[in-house]
């Protein structure tokens, strides 16, 4: 899963970057209004935070701009403005949450993932699907009731492929959704993990569960 942060003040979107980062999120930061609204933009984004109170652009604007141009992920404002009409305005305009500054790191998590899983039509942290489960908060995979280990990367792909089941999903897609904008497209990463973690599947049960349309993706086959 994949994030952004728009927070001016370095040192808490730092706090906030490591934050999420550890519990396996991959997390973009703009310090500024011009480029957080870019950013928002052009890449695909599971949910945003947007602070309000930006050095060149109010977050209320670029939370306007974002949903007239049909940027559907999940955004959570995070400000010091505590009024109760800023915070109407700020879910009337498309807001998915509303945090208000100084807030504990520990609920910043708690309402990403909760956001998260609204988003994808989820009320659980674990996804079942035949006997797959795919635990994202304690980032464990079980497969027929035998654990399968897997690497940071590999739960990632592994993840939203479930999230995304039964649907194909297209390795430019995924690589938007388990990078960051680091990522190199023409790299060979995720060809490699893509075929790790097949193996690592067909091992815990003798059969293709991960599968591959040319041309089009990749999709898991659990039935």
């Amino acid at each position: 899963m994949k994030l952004l942060i728009v927070e001016d003040y370095v040192e808490l979107s730092l706090r906030m970057k490591e934050t999420l980062e550890g519990i396996g999120f991959y997390v973009d930061v703009a310090h500024d209004g011009a480029s957080g609204e870019e950013k928002a933009f052009v890449n695909h984004y599971d949910a945003i935070l947007l602070d309000l109170n930006l050095p060149d652009k109010d977050g209320i604007d670029i939370l306007k701009f974002l949903r007239k141009n049909d940027v559907a992920a999940p955004v959570i404002i995070i400000t010091a403005r505590d009024e109760l009409g800023d915070r109407v305005k700020g879910l009337d305009l498309g807001a998915d949450d509303y945090l208000v500054k100084p807030f504990q790191l520990e609920e910043l998590r708690a309402r990403v993932q909760a956001v998260i899983r609204r988003f994808y039509g989820r009320h659980q942290s674990q996804i079942k699907i035949e006997g797959l489960i795919v635990d994202s908060g304690a980032r464990t995979v079980t497969l027929n009731n035998q654990p399968v280990s897997l690497l940071a990367k590999e739960f990632d792909i592994l993840e939203y492929l479930a999230i995304r089941y039964p649907n194909v999903v297209s390795s430019e897609e995924l690589a938007e959704h388990v990078y960051d904008e680091s990522f190199d497209p023409f790299s060979s990463a995720l060809r490699v993990q893509l075929t790790r973690l097949r193996k690592k599947l067909s091992e815990s049960t003798h059969r293709e569960i991960l599968k591959t349309i040319r041309g089009k993706g990749y999709y898991l086959c659990l039935k």
